[in-house]
């Protein structure tokens, strides 16, 4: 086989490919195989019918398009792999001459992967914010802290907002109650919006006792349709703190003093906010790359993605919006390109132990144990993207060692601290 390469643009390719008829040898016999199964001819059993015969019967012809179709995608992959072509997207093949016992030329244009030129790491400076903890921030944390050891008290007075209300509620599509549209002795935050659209106002001067009925738009419900939720209350109730003292410190936490936890809650702040400047500073890398760097993209492929999300959202008619997704589309493969152009440049690769730290910790985001997690992602085929992801923040883990990172005082950053690591467990309100 030979195959000779031209650029056609920094992301579209053309393969001009020249076979000679003994390199398909194999792809003629399984293509007489396959033949020969789908014949019928007296005198022989399927799958049996001898190569003459079937050339008389059928057409040798018939059996040499089996054949190259067979071959194609063989032959091309050898020449994808053979140039370092790095494929994006389908190829369209176009047979140019064939000639029987002699020879096969056809020609593959495809999109391929635009050559990155990254910058020099090291000359790049970053400016992230400077790490404040400030006494707001602190007293957030308290105010937590405080939450989590109130207690309901039943009152007798109507809903207000921050009230716990135990509810009831029943849901209704043109006056019929919905099927598994029940709900009864809910305890839900007044105020919350963690719950039904319109349930907030509709409970909000209401008393144990009474029923009000909403319009809303339920879950299954095309757009725009509305149906109606029926909610009773059956007790109103509202959170008491505990006051801000020493005893507080003692009961909330190991600390004797309000002062101790206070203290303690600005050095584990500082930490999170420590970790917040290296994910700045990652981001920050990441926009100036992308400012700064021509990254072109293949139009064809931008189109095929803009079209199936816009498919399946129905508004595939719909001209400002298609604009919107062709922008996030390119946005997204220009990232894509990038990232990937590091994990090559700087030859990243990565472990078992990596990836499984890098699970653990994602399936803890999402409640999941790791098996599961790991179990729902192979389900869904995202094993390859959680392995993308987590070289591709190695990688930038390693740029990140070699570029200069200031915080607006001036003072440089330890990179070191930049590094992921876990946030403090017992931390109110993680970053």
């Amino acid at each position: 086989m030979k195959s000779t390469i031209e650029t056609l643009s920094p992301t579209r390719v053309r393969l001009d490919i020249e076979v000679e008829f003994s390199e398909m040898s194999s792809h003629v016999a399984d293509a007489y195989k396959k033949v020969a199964t789908q014949v019928n001819i007296p005198g022989f059993r399927k799958g049996k019918v001898p190569a003459a015969m079937i050339d008389q019967r059928v057409g040798r012809g018939t059996v040499l398009d089996e054949a190259i179709n067979a071959a194609l995608p063989d032959f091309y992959g050898k020449a994808a792999r053979e140039h370092s072509v790095a494929v994006l997207g389908r190829p369209v093949v176009d047979v140019k001459e064939f000639v029987d016992n002699e020879k096969l030329l056809f020609t593959v244009e495809v999109d391929v992967r635009p050559e990155v030129k990254l910058p020099d790491f090291s000359s790049i400076t970053i400016e992230v914010e400077d790490l404040v903890v400030s006494d707001a921030d602190v007293d957030e944390q308290v105010e937590e802290l405080r939450t989590r050891f109130g207690t309901l008290t039943s009152v007798e007075r109507a809903v207000a907002k921050g009230d716990f209300a135990t509810l009831d509620l029943e849901a209704f599509i043109k006056g019929e109650l919905v099927d598994g549209g029940q709900a009864n002795d809910i305890s839900y935050e007044v105020g919350s919006d963690r719950m039904i659209d319109g349930l907030d106002d509709a409970l909000i001067g209401m008393s144990a006792g009474e029923t009000k009925k909403f319009e809303t738009q339920l879950v299954g419900q095309a757009e725009g349709e509305k149906g109606e939720v029926q909610a009773t209350v059956k007790a109103v109730k509202e959170r008491e703190l505990p006051p801000v003292d020493d005893a507080f410190a003692k009961l909330a936490s190991e600390f004797d003093t309000l002062a101790e936890l206070k203290a303690d809650f600005v050095v584990r702040l500082g930490r999170v906010k420590k970790m917040e400047q290296g994910t700045q500073a990652r981001d920050l890398l990441i926009k100036k790359l992308l400012e700064d760097l021509d990254i072109p993209v293949p139009d064809s492929l931008v189109e095929l993605e803009v079209a199936d999300h816009l498919a399946g959202e129905g508004r595939s008619e719909d001209a400002e919006h298609r604009a919107e997704v062709d922008g996030q589309v390119r946005s997204s493969l220009k990232s894509d390109f990038l990232l990937d152009a590091i994990v090559q440049a700087e030859d990243i690769q990565i472990t078992e132990m990596e990836l499984t730290e890098y699970l653990v910790r994602t399936s803890q985001r999402y409640g999941m144990a790791p098996e599961q997690f790991a179990q729902e992602l192979q389900k869904a085929g995202q094993i390859a993207q959680l392995v993308s992801e987590v070289t591709r923040a190695k990688a930038l883990a390693s740029v990140l060692e070699r570029i200069t990172v200031k915080d607006a005082s001036g003072n440089v950053i330890d990179l070191e601290a930049l590094r992921p690591q876990a946030a403090p467990a017992d931390l109110v309100d993680e970053a």
